[in-house]
């Protein structure tokens, strides 16, 4: 697997929800490329070094992702190119040296320092005064997996995909261990504008998805419509 982050600076005028959806956006464009999203650092708020479209500030987001390809990188480019909700992007490609470093510095081990008192670190030696214990270390907090992009099932869209993480049901894992049954009973739970939808395929499709099978899962989809198995007919408005 190659490793990448991509650095990304939102206009800050947008309002708080914007910022978040215009991210998010580009998390979901990955995950859609079939890229692995290994951490969203929400940078936050900062100070420009110079001024960009008469903005001095920006809200600075960086995602390290993992992929077998690079192709869809262009796309992605592209798309933040044209964004104008975007100052600056920045897309770079990690060795191994650069992985660990992220690592690190996620666990809190990058950029600690060590507190020396005047006169050197053998200030008390052969005193006989015992040696001030050493500050324990912070524990890093454990960052939350990412989201998987459920949309990428077939006949899931938006709108079910929020019916689906209201329910905890946010990752293709989870969807595999459903039965259509059990989806079938949230959806209508959720609404009559849910209850048309057909779930039978989803559990094998999100099992394929979590799996990695991404090239026999969109050879299924290519047969299905709005993630049923038909014949014919239109294709099912997805919600």
């Amino acid at each position: 697997m190659r490793n990448y982050e991509v650095t990304f600076i939102v206009d800050p005028v947008l309002s708080g929800d914007e910022i978040k959806a215009t991210a998010q956006k580009y998390v979901d464009q990955l995950q859609t490329s079939g890229a692995s999203i290994v951490h969203v650092d929400e940078m936050g708020l900062r100070q420009l070094a110079y001024e960009i479209n008469k903005r001095h500030s920006g809200y600075y987001y960086c995602v390290e992702f993992q992929s077998e390809a690079a192709q869809y990188l262009t796309s992605l480019e592209l798309n933040m190119r044209r964004d104008e909700r975007l100052l600056r992007f920045l897309t770079i490609a990690l060795d191994k040296y650069g992985v660990k470093y992220n690592a690190d510095k996620r666990a809190g081990i990058i950029g600690k320092t060590k507190k020396k008192s005047k006169g050197g670190a053998d200030m008390n030696a052969g005193s006989g005064a015992p040696a001030a214990a050493a500050p324990k270390a912070k524990i890093a907090k454990a960052q939350p997996p990412q989201p998987d992009n459920l949309k990428r099932i077939e006949g899931i869209g938006p709108k079910i995909a929020e019916v689906l993480k209201a329910a905890n049901i946010d990752s293709f894992t989870k969807l595999a261990a459903m039965t259509p049954d059990q989806i079938k009973d949230l959806l209508n739970a959720a609404g009559d504008r849910f209850s048309f939808q057909d779930p039978a395929t989803w559990p094998a499709q999100a099992d394929l998805a979590a799996q990695g099978e991404w090239d026999k899962l969109k050879k299924w989809q290519d047969e299905l419509k709005g993630g049923k198995v038909v014949a014919a007919g239109s294709k099912d408005e997805e919600e």
